[in-house]
């Protein structure tokens, strides 16, 4: 057998086997937990900018953007901007794209740090609540001829804003892409884990939002192989490919 298909199918398995093991899943829900609490990811810079995102999921999204190959990558929430620089860097190195961040309040500090960055030449930014038809219009302005769109949701983390943005956005995903819900995980964490300080929770979040949307669209599925290969995620059954 070829070497090269030999360490495929050896990583296939390996991600088949983690999938099933009772164990290692139980200690990842441990560590997440544990780990949400202590602000675990918000440790984490890409090229100088906070990212606050799981390297793990990191590194899947980086796995897709180089596989896609986007033309355009729209993301909800925009926060200190590191994940745009993320995106950026990749399509930086595949030679293509441009990213749209979306954003209902970015802070002027943080704008100014993204426009001085050397990826901002591939992001844009747009100021505004990501359900308002304003915004979408734009984005869809931007994303209209765009022949592979790439999505990621990660703004204001309740169902109902969450599936909302699902039914304005998801559409924009091309076929064999993804559109990559964040913050599933809060319907896995014990209830009332944020307190009083968040307005979603358990029974109230993207994941909800998730499930709901799946019930009446068909064009998209939870790809589980990506939860069985990096475990430690904030996005579990988020990682949503298009299939028609």
């Amino acid at each position: 057998m070829d070497p090269i298909e030999e360490f495929k199918k050896e990583v296939e398995s390996n991600i088949k086997n983690q999938g099933l093991d009772k164990t290692l899943l139980t200690d990842t829900k441990n560590f997440i937990a544990s780990s949400i609490k202590s602000k675990y990811s918000y440790n984490f810079t890409w090229m100088g900018r906070p990212i606050i995102q799981y390297p793990q999921d990191m590194i899947a999204m980086q796995e897709l953007i180089w596989d896609i190959k986007p033309d355009l990558i729209i993301e909800t929430g925009i926060a200190h901007g590191g994940s745009l620089i993320f995106y950026a860097s990749i399509l930086e190195l595949i030679g293509k794209g441009e990213v749209v961040g979306i954003d209902i309040d970015i802070r002027e500090h943080n704008r100014k740090e993204i426009e001085a960055h050397p990826m901002a030449k591939r992001i844009k930014m747009i100021q505004g609540s990501s359900i308002d038809s304003d915004t979408v219009e734009k984005v869809k302005g931007l994303a209209n001829g765009k022949k592979t769109v790439l999505v990621a949701l990660d703004s204001n983390h309740t169902h109902d804003h969450v599936l909302q943005e699902l039914k304005l956005y998801a559409g924009l995903t091309s076929i064999g892409s993804y559109c990559v819900v964040f913050d599933t995980v809060v319907e896995d964490l014990p209830k009332g884990m944020y307190g009083n300080n968040r307005p979603w929770d358990t029974g109230n979040n993207p994941k909800t939002a998730v499930f709901e949307f799946l019930k009446t669209n068909s064009d998209f599925v939870i790809d589980k192989r990506i939860d069985n290969k990096i475990l430690i995620s904030v996005a579990p059954d988020g990682y949503l490919k298009r299939i028609k």
